[in-house]
């Protein structure tokens, strides 16, 4: 009888355990937007260096800008706090890839190569690229012309993919500023970037000795929300961002920062 008794507890020790490993099973199919909602904060990664989209104003030393404003108002709607993150533009991914952010906010634009790694929410604006020289450089006019050319770029970003591609000479800076500067002291011969990124540069610094030698109209890229495959959070960023671009949320924000409607 006792060994009778004492293999009913065993048998219903295993089968308790095997309902906990159930129970674990069940956990890991929880997806990253199940997470957030449980947490009640939404993390994003972002430089905080890169305006208008996203930096420090000067005056309050808060964390503002276009891109800012628009995942704040996604989480608000959501009903999460937003939490940010800082890190320079080559670790972002890294960052989400290792879970550090749940997306990134931070002008990125939605390539065929990341579209393989990532989930994207539809895209809230659109980006123009501009190739920025020295105003006494008259010899470059379009992306071809860096062939062989020293040019300051972000290693990871696509505009460091696409100069690449031009054959020009990376000399790797991923802060949009500090490669502006490298320009005007003549340390490269140019860099590329965002048109609205460069103009805010323009605007602050007063640099006279930049100019804005050519447009790429080739690299206009939709602006959106990465995130992980199968996260779930693409949805639901995209649900809310189509009522903030309905209900003109998308619009005032924009208007805020370029004095036009760049959203989509």
């Amino acid at each position: 009888m006792k060994k009778y008794i004492l293999g009913l507890f065993i048998a219903l020790l295993a089968f308790s355990l095997a309902g906990c490993g159930a129970s674990g099973g069940t956990s890991k199919s929880e997806t990253q937007l199940d997470q957030v909602k449980s947490k009640g904060v939404l993390t994003v990664g972002t430089e905080g260096t890169y305006a208008p989209y996203t930096y420090h104003d000067s005056k309050t030393n808060k964390l503002v800008g276009f891109d800012v404003d628009v995942i704040r108002a996604v989480g608000k709607r959501m009903g999460v706090k937003v939490q940010f993150k800082e890190s320079n533009w080559d670790s972002l991914f890294a960052g989400l890839n290792a879970k550090r952010f749940d997306t990134i906010a931070n002008d990125v634009g939605v390539t065929p190569d990341r579209e393989k790694k990532y989930d994207f929410s539809r895209a809230y604006s659109t980006s123009q690229s501009v190739i920025v020289t020295r105003k006494s450089n008259t010899k470059i006019k379009a992306l071809s012309d860096l062939n062989g050319v020293k040019v300051a770029q972000g290693l990871s970003s696509n505009y460091g993919e696409m100069t690449k591609k031009a054959g020009a000479v990376i000399v790797g800076q991923d802060d949009m500023s500090k490669a502006l500067k490298m320009v005007s002291q003549g340390r490269v011969e140019a860099t590329v970037n965002d048109q609205g990124a460069v103009l805010q540069y323009f605007k602050e610094t007063k640099d006279k000795n930049l100019k804005i030698a050519a447009i790429v109209p080739s690299n206009a890229a939709d602006i959106a929300f990465p995130v992980l495959k199968g996260s779930g959070l693409d949805k639901a960023f995209t649900k809310q961002l189509q009522a903030m671009k309905k209900d003109g949320t998308l619009k005032k924000i924009s208007e805020k920062y370029f004095g036009k409607d760049i959203s989509k």
